[in-house]
């Protein structure tokens, strides 16, 4: 491995500035749904591990899938956009079937 001083580096990363650039835009109405669906979705699988809880598990991952819809709408993916419709919809069909 070669010494880099701290002036090359310093160097280095402002030519590259994009190494911490974020692809996305920060705080933006579609950044705010993203986040807020990944919490609802790793809530739900938490649900899911603590197994006994599937109405909770089907409730916060429809939130979070609905969320991600709306951000997948926003940014016209049609690939996000079909998984989760399906996925929303097989959601509504398990929580039908609990009930």
């Amino acid at each position: 491995m070669t010494d880099i001083s701290e002036e090359e580096l310093a160097e280095i990363v402002a030519e590259n500035d994009q190494i911490f650039s974020a692809v996305t835009p920060k705080y933006t109405l579609d950044w705010y749904i993203k986040w807020i669906a990944s919490v609802f979705i790793l809530t739900s699988i938490a649900f899911r591990a603590a197994d006994g809880y599937l109405l909770w598990d089907l409730g916060f991952g429809s939130v979070g899938v609905i969320g991600w819809l709306i951000v997948s709408i926003l940014w016209r993916d049609r690939a996000l956009i079909l998984l989760n419709g399906v996925s929303l919809m097989m959601l509504i069909i398990g929580i039908l079937n609990h009930v």
